[in-house]
Formats: C-alpha cells, structure tokens, sequence
C-alpha cells in the first residue's frame, strides 16, 4: 500500500499483518558476524556516492531483509531517489523507545587513488576494503543485524526498539535528518540513539578505551570578505584587499580562543589520565594552564580541540592576474563551535581579533546544524554501554567524549534525546581511509561493535 502527500510519499509494510512465517531462530555470535559481514559487503557494492545519493536503492535492499524476518517497517522518500527506512521492534510501552541510526550515502571517490575497486568489497587477511566500510555502512550492516537478533530472541522489551538507516548525511539536502525530525518526528521519537561518533583506537592490536559521544563540536564558518582599490600591480596601495585579507586569515589562524571545560571533556580526561604515560596524564590533571593548552596544540591537537571552539582558515580566493591589485578578496573559516558557545558574541571578539574596518565578516547563513547541548553520562544508556564494554573487553575503559566533527546526533540532541555515538574499533591508519582512500575496516571490530550494540541495548530494555 502507498500513501502520497504534498510532500513525500512513504511506503508501508507488514504493519498490520499477522506474521506469514515462521520467527527466525537466534544466531550464535560467530554466525551473527558472518551475517553482518554479509550484509556489510552487499551494502559497499551499492554505490551511494553523495551527491548524488540514490540511498533508495539501500532502502529497498533494508526492506527486502526485514519483510523476509517480518519486521515492520515504513520508507521515507521526500526526495526521489532519496530514501530512508524506518522499521520498530514495539515493547510493552514502560520505557520510552530506543533509537539505532546510521546513514546511507558514502562520500565521493576519485578511483585513481584507489588501489582497490571501492565498491567491490574485497577482503584481505581480515580487512574489508570499500567506500564506506567505517562511514557508515559497518554501524548500519551492525544495527541491522542488532534488530534481528533482537527480533528473533522473541523477547518483548520494556521499550520499543527503532532502526533508522537514513539519506543524505553526508551533503545535507531536503532527503536528510531535518527533514526526519521536523516532519516524522512520531517515527523516531526516542529516549535514547546510538549513533556513528566516539572513539575506539586499536594501537598495537589493543583497545585502552571506548570514547563514546555525549557532545559535538558543530560547524558555524564564515567568510572574510576584504574590499579596496583595484589598480595596476605595479603601484602599491594601502587598501590592497589580499593584503589586508592575508593579515585578517593570520590574526585569526593563530588566534588562542578560550579554554572552555564542560562535563563531557572534564570527565574524558579526568578517565584517561590514570591510564597514561605520566607526562600526558599530568597535562590531563592541569587542563585550565597555558602551558597545558600550548603542548596539547602542538603534541595532542584533536585534545586541544576538545577544549576550544576553533578557528581554522581554509579557503582563499583573491585575483586572477599578477599585475592587477582586485577589489576584493575572501577567504573562508571553518569555525567548529562547542556546545554553550554563544556565537554572537564570539563573532564580536572575531572582529576585535581582525580590527580591520576594510574587512567584513559573514556567518554562513546556509549552517543547519541546531544548537545541541551534551547528552547525559548519567543515565541507563551509558552504563548499559560501560557495562557491555566491561564485559566484552575488561581491560579497557569507557570515557564520554566530545567529537570535534558534527554528526546527525545533533538534531535529536536538539529535540532532548540522550544521543551517544558510538565507534567500530580501528587503527590510526585505517582512520585515514574515512574520507580518504582504501577506506577500510578489519570484520573482527565490526563483530566486537555489534556485539556492544546489543548487548547495551538489551540492558537498558530490560
């Protein structure tokens, strides 16, 4: 059956039908991961470059998985070509419902650099290669299978299980998680998500910590526009506007904004420091010192970020002829604010920091990212997460962390819901592939994330 509005068309299935097979039986772990890897492969090889997208063909792919396990489910497509799938395990109603989202789309590949086809999927010595095989289709393939299992378990939990594989994260449009939340809340309204963010890195094959996401750091750029006299090369002017633009990008490239120590990050690396070499855990213990700050900058700059809404030059444009002065330059800032900042304000202090009435700051009037505040350590999520974490890996530790990068985990901040991101485990080198090339992830963390998903979501519906 289908439904049209004005505005999106959606797809139902199997909401109101009894069931027409057998419940699939529970799989034990080793046949659980061969089934997520499965899933995972087959999710790569649909290519769901961003732009253009084309997430509905993952959609219908989700739908073939949960019709067959009779899953209900809904697809959202605002936008052709676009879609998102929604699918609930409904529980007896006593606690609110628990949200699992990943998205579809992938970045854009440049196949030259590439030493393997990105959509081919292919594994070596344990590794799976292919354009988002850690962003984002591993968490999706891993969610996927958490449904399932919690499906076939035949349990009814005391909350109402959501799985959300959603369009469009990548170049937010029309298709993505505003529109979600503004439009379909009722579909994904939850207590708590899980969702991509966080930290797990594997250094000499082990894991020190899990660094699940209560905070984000969100995307507020502007552009620097400067203006004054063009003119012939050959004469200098006091208003040339690189000139002027060059030193605007200096003051603010090299501008120490505030340390600013929140809950998230007291707690992070208050955690940490008992589990580092001495000379980091003593930066740890004295996080409000310049002297902290400065070798956090130089040695530890992701830590330094943690603390600081930045400000990072990225983009200069001024000129097209070596002999000819233009009338304007401009170059844009990618500023990266933590939660709280009052962004009028510290727009105020860019302009003290720039002092240069030939030139104008402009906020970026297209950012959608809403103001998100942290998400809670104390509350049933997180320790059903530190709880799974200690019983998966005992010698590791759980610390809540801020992500220096935006995730959708905003938008349902934004709406109130307790969002922790969470991270497939992977080494320093396998980091570069995220965006980059040879993205890659090894399968025996994609089995150890899926294992943490469930168990955490088992424990807090109980």
């Amino acid at each position: 059956m289908k439904l049209y509005t004005a505005f999106t068309s959606m797809v139902f299935a199997a909401i109101a039908l009894p069931c027409l097979a057998q419940q699939s039986a529970m799989l034990p772990p080793d046949k659980a991961a061969a089934e997520t890897v499965r899933f995972l492969k087959d999710l790569i090889q649909i290519d769901t470059q961003d732009p253009p997208g084309n997430e509905s063909r993952v959609a219908s792919y989700l739908a073939a998985i949960l019709k067959r396990e009779n899953i209900p489910y809904e697809i959202i497509e605002p936008v052709p070509g676009r879609a998102s799938i929604v699918a609930r395990l409904k529980g007896t109603g006593a606690k609110r419902p628990v949200l699992l989202l990943a998205h579809e789309d992938v970045v854009p590949v440049d196949r030259a650099h590439w030493t393997v086809d990105p959509f081919a999927a292919e594994l070596r010595d344990g590794t799976l290669y292919g354009r988002g095989a850690s962003d984002d289709k591993s968490p999706l393939a891993a969610h996927l299978e958490t449904l399932l299992q919690l499906h076939r378990s035949g349990r009814q939990f005391s909350r109402d299980i959501i799985f959300l594989a959603e369009a469009s994260e990548e170049a937010g449009s029309a298709a993505g998680m505003n529109t979600i939340v503004n439009q379909f809340w009722d579909k994904v309204a939850c207590e708590f998500a899980l969702n991509e963010g966080g930290a797990a890195e594997v250094t000499n094959g082990q894991i020190p910590y899990f660094g699940i996401a209560t905070g984000e750091k969100l995307p507020r750029g502007v552009k620097l526009v400067a203006h004054g006299s063009s003119g012939h090369g050959s004469v200098p002017v006091l208003d040339n506007p690189i000139t002027h633009l060059a030193q605007a990008v200096a003051r603010l490239g090299t501008w120490e904004t505030p340390t600013l120590i929140n809950d998230t990050t007291r707690e992070f690396f208050s955690r940490l420091a008992p589990i580092s070499p001495p000379d980091q855990a003593a930066w740890f213990r004295s996080l409000d010192t310049p002297a902290t700050q400065a070798v956090l900058h130089k040695s530890l700059p992701q830590f330094y970020s943690m603390l600081h809404t930045t400000v990072v030059p990225t983009v200069l444009k001024g000129g097209f002829k070596i002999n000819v002065i233009p009338p304007e330059a401009e170059a844009e800032i990618d500023i990266r604010a933590l939660p709280g900042e009052n962004m009028q304000d510290f727009f105020a202090q860019m302009k003290k920091i720039v002092d240069d009435p030939s030139v104008t700051i402009l906020p970026d009037s297209t950012e959608s990212m809403p103001e998100a505040p942290e998400s809670s350590i104390h509350t049933a999520m997180f320790s059903a997460l530190e709880a799974a974490q200690k019983k998966l890996l005992p010698a590791a530790i759980t610390v809540p962390m801020m992500t220096t990068g935006a995730t959708d985990s905003a938008f349902l901040r934004a709406k109130g819901v307790n969002a922790y991101g969470v991270r497939v485990p992977r080494t320093f080198d396998e980091n570069l592939g995220v965006h980059g090339n040879d993205e890659r992830i090894e399968l025996k963390y994609v089995a150890l994330y899926q294992q943490l998903v469930e168990e955490a979501v088992r424990e807090v519906s109980r």
